[in-house]
This record gives structure tokens, sequence and C-alpha cells, in this order.
């Protein structure tokens, strides 16, 4: 009989095919098979299996009626049975809704308790507002933040407000304000607030309006709280050190910069000090954004030597120093210094950290030095050293086929002794003066003079034979007799001799000619000056 009751639910079941899943393995059910048992011990034999539907036809189970003696199903009893089916049907289903509502909150529970352990483990603190009330609630570490024990604190938001630094209460107001108009995404601030201690913290508070009423109205919000006064104190000593690196590198007299090479070729000034309004006449902003407003400042002459000794340091890494000039619309012309050490990055590029000074002075002196190195101080003619220095490399050019002719003239004040006994010194450096200024005039661009000892004075002509030189000798001589030397109530003719050679190709150096010319000038003295003599050949 039992055997017929667990045919007879399968075959009940087995009607339709989509309900075969939930009655295949009842036999293999412990508890079904142990309902058998039992009922075979009492005499129970079955005389139903119904199966149980949900609302959506789903089988939910199986009820099967036992009986001691065979039973007639009546109309009655069919409909009794039905209803007490249809009784079962609801309480699993509401038994099954409640297992499920049960096990999801127990979920949620635990995903919340995982949420809240990692919040408050990162020194986080969570807080829930409803805006329509005020009423405000705070985590444990939200508390603890401010040195609160977790019950000791007030839950309003007027509350909070008091806690917050009156000099960002504004802005934290307006940012909340925002966010409830829907201005912002989310509710972001960073603002000092007071603790329990009456010390200030920083804090970083962020939150969003989880509900709104129909009209859009903010209903509740909910928000994170975190500590970030370690932060923002390490970002205030970042800042002052910062603060400090910029007023020095502004304040050294110069520019001091970082410039960039890509891989490709392109560069531009990483970071530019306040010096570079002095040293190009720029903005930093105007240098970092357009690094070639630099080509149009450095001069012309300069500027293929600049990126080529650029280009020299980056190949080999080697420092960086140049000096050229620049054109700048206030300063004008301007000699500027360069000074940098290169690095290759890691992507290819070449970062280049210096500094640019200005040196036009300490040019200005060089330039000085080198022409008092060569320039007699009292004519401003060349030295002697400079003129025998000009003479080699006019002989070398002779020797080398590049010059044609040159003409070497010696010259001597005559009676210059004279004048300094009678007029004193003082007059005769005026003499000297007059006399190489008249030299000078006659000279071309080609021609070099130099005063070569008291009152000697030599020259040479290129391209000139001695016969030019002899007419050139005459034409001086006639300018210095028209040109008498006055100072004051003083006037003083002057003469002057002069010897006369040719620079040869033959000679071993520049003293050969000189030599012969101040031989023929000895001739010219001892034939009763003021008169030109010429070298033998």
């Amino acid at each position: 009989m039992a055997l017929w009751a667990q045919q007879l639910a399968t075959d009940v079941t087995n009607q339709n095919a989509t309900e075969q899943n939930a009655t295949e393995n009842v036999d293999a059910n412990l508890i079904w098979r142990s309902f058998c048992v039992l009922a075979l011990q009492h005499s129970l034999y079955a005389c139903l299996a119904i199966p149980i539907r949900s609302a959506s036809n789903a089988v939910l189970g199986i009820f099967v009626g036992y009986a001691d003696k065979p039973v007639v199903a009546t109309e009655a009893y069919q409909q009794t049975i039905a209803g007490f089916i249809a009784l079962a049907a609801i309480a699993i289903e509401r038994i099954g809704a409640e297992s499920k509502m049960h096990k999801a909150e127990n979920t949620l529970r635990e995903s919340e308790t995982r949420i809240a352990l990692a919040v408050e483990g990162s020194g986080t603190g969570i807080w829930d507002r409803n805006v329509v009330t005020g009423e405000m609630h705070y985590s444990a570490g939200w508390k603890a933040i401010l040195g609160y024990p977790d019950v000791e604190i007030w839950h309003h938001i007027s509350d909070s407000y008091t806690r917050v630094h009156p000099d960002d209460l504004a802005f934290v107001q307006a940012a909340m304000q925002a966010h409830f108009d829907r201005k912002t995404e989310i509710y972001a601030v960073e603002h000092r607030i007071l603790c329990m201690d009456g010390s200030y913290k920083w804090i970083s508070s962020r939150g969003k309006v989880v509900s709104r009423d129909v009209d859009g109205n903010a209903l509740r919000m909910l928000g994170t709280t975190t500590d970030i006064s370690e932060m923002r104190a390490l970002s205030e000593r970042l800042q002052q050190s910062v603060d400090l690196i910029t007023c020095l590198t502004n304040e050294v007299p110069g520019l001091v910069y970082q410039y960039l090479q890509l891989p490709h070729g392109d560069a531009c000034f990483r970071y530019v000090s306040e010096g570079v309004s002095d040293i190009y006449e720029l903005t930093p902003k105007q240098l970092t954004d357009d690094v070639a407003l630099l080509d149009a400042i450095i001069h012309p002459d300069d500027l293929e030597g600049y990126h080529a000794s650029l280009d020299v340091s980056a190949l080999n890494l080697q420092p960086w120093y140049l000096e050229y000039r620049v054109t700048l619309p206030r300063q004008g012309l301007r000699w500027r210094q360069v000074s940098a050490q290169p690095r290759r990055l890691l992507d290819g590029s070449t970062l280049w950290q210096g500094f640019i000074t200005d040196v036009t002075e300490r040019k200005r002196v060089e330039t000085e030095l080198q022409e008092f190195a060569k320039i007699d101080f009292l004519t401003q003619l060349p030295n002697r050293r400079y003129f025998m220095m000009r003479m080699e490399e006019e002989l070398a050019e002779l020797q080398r086929g590049t010059g044609t002719r040159t003409a070497v003239l010696m010259c001597d004040i005559d009676y210059f002794k004279v004048i300094n006994d009678r007029h004193g010194h003082t007059t005769g450096d005026l003499v000297l003066k007059h006399f190489a200024n008249i030299l000078r005039d006659g000279l071309r661009k080609s021609d070099t003079v130099g005063r070569v000892g008291g009152e000697e004075f030599a020259l040479f002509l290129s391209g000139a034979n001695v016969m030019d030189a002899n007419f050139f000798a005459q034409r001086l001589q006639k300018r210095i007799a028209a040109s008498p030397m006055v100072h004051g109530d003083i006037t003083i003719a002057i003469t002057v001799s002069i010897g006369i050679t040719a620079m040869n190709t033959t000679d071993a150096n520049a003293t050969a000619s000189l030599s012969r010319s101040d031989a023929a000038l000895y001739l010219a003295k001892d034939g009763g000056r003021n008169r030109i003599e010429i070298a033998a050949e």
C-alpha cells in the first residue's frame, strides 16, 4: 500500500512535465521515506496525493492523505481537502517569504557591519542627517575623531554648526545649500571643527542627498568625515618649503629654471623663476607657454651657436655653459650666461636644471681690459704689442699668397724733447694726442697704426707699395703742417720725419720690415728732419 501511495504521488505530480523537478526525487527524500515507514507501522494507508500550488501555479509540495481504512472521496470531502490545501499553500508561501526576508536582512546587516567596520577602521566617521527635522546621527568613529565618547554629543544640525570654525562656517553652509539645490553632485568640503578638548582639527566632509520628496526637496543625507589634520599639517609644511624655495629663487639675481627637451625634439620650460622679468623681460607664464619667444630675443648672430651648444649638451649629457647676447625692448643689447646640468629621464627626455645671469657688466670690463691690453691709454692707438701682432698676421697673409703687398712706415715727431722741456710733459702729451688724431683720420679700414715708442708711431698700409706709402707720407706732413697744436694761448707747430719700406715675403718676421723702416727714419732725421726716406731694397 505504501508503494502505491508513493507512486500515486509521483503520478499526480507528473501530469505537468514542468513539475517533475519538484517531485522526481521524492523516493530518495529521507523525511518522506521515514514518514511512509511510520505510517505502515501504524497501519495507515495513503488514500490521495494532491499537489500544493502557489498563486503562480508553482508546486510548493504534495498533500498526501492517510487513513486506517479505505475512504470514499465525496464532493464535500474533496472541498474540505481543497480548502485545507489552499490554506497550506498560503502558509508555505508566507513561511518562504519570511525566510527570504530574514535572510536578506541578515545579509544586509552583515554587509552594513562590514562596511561600518571598514569605515571606522580607516579613521573615518559616518553621519546621517534628517534634513527636515535637522536631526543628526553620528557613528562612534565620527565622535572619536572629536574626542567624544559614543554617547556624549548633541544630535542636531544647529549644534553641528557651532562646532565649525567661525572662519569656515559660511562656506560650509553655502556648500551644503548648493548640494541641496542640486548645483553639485556631492557635498565636499574641508574645514576646521572644534574638538572636545577645545582644539580644532581639520576634517574632510563628504556627503550626498539620498532621499528627496516629489518636489525635489532634500529629505535625508548621508556622509563621511575624515580627520585630515596630519595631511593638512604636512601640506602646510610642504607649502612652506615650496614658498621658501620660490622666495630664494626669486630673490637670487638671475633666472632659475627647468628646461625639458622631449625625444622627438619639442621642448618647454617646466619652471621659470621671477628673475625672467629682468633676464628676458618676459613673465614666467609667457616663457612656459611659448618657448619660441626665446628665439626672437637671442641675438641673431648667437642663435645658431646657442642651439648647437644645447644639442651637444643633450647628446653627451655634459654641463651646458654658454655666453650669448640678447636684444631686449627696454634694456637693449645685453649679455647672458647660462649654466645648467642635464639629466636623462626614463622616457628619453633631457631635463636641464640651471641658472641664467646677466654678465653684461663683466663682459664690458673684459672688453675694456682687452682694449687696455692692446691700446695705448694716452693716444688711444694700438700699443706696440698689439701692433706687432697685427704685423705678424699681415706678413703671414703675404707669405700664404692671400695678400698682395704691404708698405711699412715709421714716424717720429721732430724736436719732441724740446717741446717737453719748454712747455712741460702735459703739453707734450697733448702734442702726442694731436698727432695721433691726425694720423688716425688719414687711414683706411685695412690700415693699422700703433704707438711703438715715446714719440714714435708705426703703421702699415695693406695693398700699398712704397710709392703709395710715399704719397701717404707727403699728405700726412701737409696735414700736420696745416694743423698746429693749439692749447690756450700756446700754439705749437709740429713736423714729422718718416721712414718707409716694403714688407717682403722673405722676411723672417715682422721685426725685419719694421727695422728697415726705422733705419730709413733715422736717415730722414739725419738729413734735417721733416723729411721722408725710403729704405734701400
